[in-house]
């Protein structure tokens, strides 16, 4: 039977060098988080007060062609995951249907 070596800062591995470009990527990663959170709040606010807006106007709750259109572009950056991630950020601004 065999013991797991102790890793340094949970990163995985017993490697010294290795954690500390781990630690380095991370610190990046979770930089790279917190813009994709203020983003999508963001997004998010701007998407519910274009709604506000369109409804106030006489216009109608959801406009389809547009949510195709960015569904589209999140499928053509990003390949099938694209899509799901471009329902989840429709879903941010509008609410659930």
């Amino acid at each position: 039977m065999t013991t797991a070596l102790p890793t340094s800062t949970n990163s995985g591995t017993s490697d010294v060098e290795a954690s500390q470009t781990i630690g380095s990527l991370r610190e990046r990663i979770d930089e790279i988080d917190s813009q994709i959170i203020q983003l999508w709040q963001e997004r998010a606010r701007l998407s519910r007060e274009v709604g506000k807006t369109r409804l106030a106007s006489g216009g109608t709750r959801l406009v389809l062609a547009r949510e195709r259109e960015i569904l589209e572009r999140y499928r053509r950056a990003l390949g099938a995951d694209g899509t799901q991630l471009g329902l989840l950020v429709l879903r941010a601004g509008r609410g659930p249907l």
